[in-house]
């Protein structure tokens, strides 16, 4: 029983030995490890080398289930994204299905009173589109230069269409260009109708960029943002094609904003409707 007691109370003072001496050791292999990069850089490196060799393997091996856990939270995730985009393209899917429904319904229909009122539909339209190579507008004249003539089909009298709605009708033509006269012309004069009424009257340029509507019932009932479209009247221009909104009522005088803005026009589409209108017979040869 003593004798345990003495080797405890060795190993007791052989410990705090030890723990004395501990930072003094440390601070003297650092001193050492300094001392032996300096006097042996060619060892340190290949000693530094071959511990990292050694190493990474294994810090490999720690860092996989760390990079497995991220692309599982990444795959969660992008299964959620897919299944909310995929229940989102349904409920789409199920709008589309109705509006085919509801399409399909006033096909039929339409097609039925056609038939009952023996419809004559219009022709089809073929459209040549041309470049805009030149504004020849000012303060008295609102045309355009295109690059497409009656060589490329381009008649006088056809109307001259963008995405948005009307721009004018072919004044002139040349063999290999043509010039349009706008609607904000104060030569242009187009039979349109106004807002869900369909009051009828005349667009009339008057070389601004809010052409006016003349010739309007004054009980019209016409507001601002009302739409304006061609009303097929005289032959001119088919029916419903856009030409702008109502920009302003103000004295009895009311001001269209076009669809289409004259500065930023690339090109435009001549388009041959198959009417006669207002023109000579010259015109249509």
């Amino acid at each position: 029983m003593k004798q345990s007691t003495v080797a405890l109370n060795r190993l007791g003072a052989l410990k705090g030995v030890m723990q004395r001496f501990a930072l003094l050791a440390l601070v003297g292999a650092s001193f050492a490890l300094m001392l032996l990069g300096k006097a042996d850089t060619v060892l340190v490196e290949r000693v530094r080398t071959t511990v990292a060799d050694s190493v990474a393997p294994v810090l490999d091996v720690l860092s996989r289930p760390a990079a497995s856990l991220a692309a599982g939270v990444e795959a969660v995730r992008g299964l959620t994204d897919l299944y909310e985009e995929n229940q989102r393209l349904l409920e789409e899917n199920q709008r589309l299905l109705r509006w085919q429904m509801v399409a399909r319904k006033l096909e039929a229909e339409n097609e039925a009173l056609r038939s009952l009122q023996n419809f004559r539909p219009e022709p089809g339209a073929s459209f040549v589109s041309a470049r805009v190579v030149a504004d020849t507008g000012g303060a008295f004249a609102h045309s355009l230069l295109v690059l497409g003539g009656s060589s490329d089909g381009i008649r006088k009298g056809q109307a001259v269409m963008t995405g948005e709605g009307v721009v004018g009708r072919v004044a002139e033509t040349g063999l290999r260009t043509s010039r349009v006269l706008l609607i904000t012309d104060i030569n242009s004069r187009i039979p349109v109708m106004v807002g869900e009424g369909r009051q009828r009257a005349i667009l009339a340029g008057e070389n601004t960029d809010r052409p006016r509507l003349i010739y309007l019932p004054a009980n019209a009932g016409v507001v601002p943002g009302d739409l304006v479209a061609t009303s097929g009247a005289a032959g001119a221009f088919p029916q419903g094609l856009p030409v702008g909104v109502v920009a302003s009522v103000e004295d009895g005088v009311v001001r269209v904003a076009p669809y289409v803005q004259r500065d930023r026009l690339e090109i435009v589409q001549a388009v041959d409707y198959g009417l006669n209108g207002i023109l000579p017979g010259e015109a249509l040869e």
